[in-house]
């Protein structure tokens, strides 16, 4: 059974960091392509990060390169380390994962497998 566990979410001053990890059982970290999207409340779902089996990422242009995504095969887990952190990024943070490689995309259909979320709130 394939799971996605989201952790490392909390409240944060304006400017700060938070690292995120998604603890992955079912399959392998290096298997699939993964991502990071996120939701506002009253806005939709958007893709963060994403990163293919090759190691190669992709990133919404807002963040202005604040955040990396990266993967650890080892413990098989996918990590988002979020610095500068801004009020706008406020929002539930979601783990994703395709169900097999796919070159890293932002498009949401591409995922299969969720996870619940964490969410992150950065105060002002």
């Amino acid at each position: 059974e394939v799971q996605l566990v989201e952790s490392g979410g909390g409240s944060v001053q304006a400017g700060g960091s938070l690292r995120l990890s998604c603890a992955v059982s079912g399959f392998g970290t290096r298997d699939y392509t993964m991502a990071w999207f996120r939701q506002a409340p009253e806005n939709e779902r958007e893709g963060v990060a994403s990163l293919d089996v090759d190691g190669r990422a992709m990133y919404v242009d807002s963040l202005e390169g604040r955040f990396t995504i990266s993967r650890d095969n080892a413990k098989n887990t996918l990590d988002l380390q979020m610095n500068s952190l801004k009020p706008e990024d406020t929002a539930m943070y979601y783990c994703a994962a395709a169900g097999g490689h796919y070159y890293p995309t932002l498009s949401e259909t591409t995922y299969h497998y969720w996870g619940q979320g964490t969410q992150v709130t950065v105060f002002s």
